[in-house]
């Protein structure tokens, strides 16, 4: 029988300064956070995802020659990319179902959806740059029903009893800041995309892989600390190239 979760700040506070502590021993006060960000280097809990976020690009470079691949041979079924998005959703949706409901097969069961629904959300995307048929309505489409499928998946969680209401918001609330901070960023001509160890894909893997052994409480914990790492280094990035851009104008 594994034991409840300790309350969330203390957790939260606990394993941040494990996670700190190999990389850095000076502390940086909250307080001087925004002047520090033009100071990669000092920032600590912006270079741990930092150290990652190469080989983390590198593999997923790799993985998108397989994507299309896999989305030539997807294209072939006739299926337009919205309609794989619809799939995907589906499948997010039967993980929620299978997530609000208890029992030793109904965890393992809710992660291989999970699995599949993140599957099909490459798929979608796949398909669109195979067959050429990349459109702006599509991605808008993509991406709304992405953070649906999300927000259904934490539902199931937090119904079915297998992680705290608090814990599930922190995850839910830090997943969707990750994909506010990369739409924003970019609408202000900052590219966010591939920045941090938490996209969507990641998060998806996390909580899919631990649901599957039982272990979707700890899932949750472990996507609300990866999400919110990532949330600061998108913040810290976007702040920092925001910041030259009113320097630059300051001296000309």
């Amino acid at each position: 029988m594994l034991r409840p979760l300790p309350p969330s700040c203390a957790l939260l506070k606990d394993l941040s300064a494990g996670l700190l502590h190999p990389f850095t021993t000076q502390v940086t006060p909250f307080s001087t956070f925004p002047n520090l960000l033009t100071r990669r280097s000092t920032l600590s809990i912006y270079n741990i995802p930092a150290r990652l976020v190469p080989l983390l690009n590198k593999l997923r470079a790799t993985l998108d020659s397989a994507f299309l691949s896999t989305g030539r041979g997807f294209s072939k079924l006739g299926l337009t990319p919205t309609s794989w998005t619809f799939v995907g959703l589906l499948f997010a949706l039967l993980s929620a179902l299978a997530f609000g409901n208890r029992g030793s097969l109904w965890q393992p069961l809710a992660g291989l959806l999970v699995l599949a629904s993140g599957f099909f959300d490459i798929v979608d995307g796949a398909v669109a740059r195979a067959t050429g048929r990349m459109t702006k309505r599509g991605a808008f489409l993509d991406s709304t029903l992405d953070r649906l499928g999300e927000v259904a998946i934490y539902l199931g969680i937090m119904v079915g009893g297998y992680s705290s209401p608090e814990w599930v918001l922190v995850a839910i609330t830090f997943s969707l800041l990750v994909s506010y901070t990369r739409a924003r960023g970019e609408a202000l001509g900052i590219k966010l995309s591939g920045v941090g160890i938490g996209e969507r894909s990641e998060r998806l893997l996390i909580l899919a892989v631990l649901s599957i052994v039982g272990l979707a409480s700890y899932g949750v914990l472990v996507v609300a600390v990866v999400a919110i790492l990532t949330f600061l280094q998108r913040t810290g990035t976007a702040w920092m190239n925001l910041s030259k851009e009113v320097s630059g104008r300051a001296l000309s």
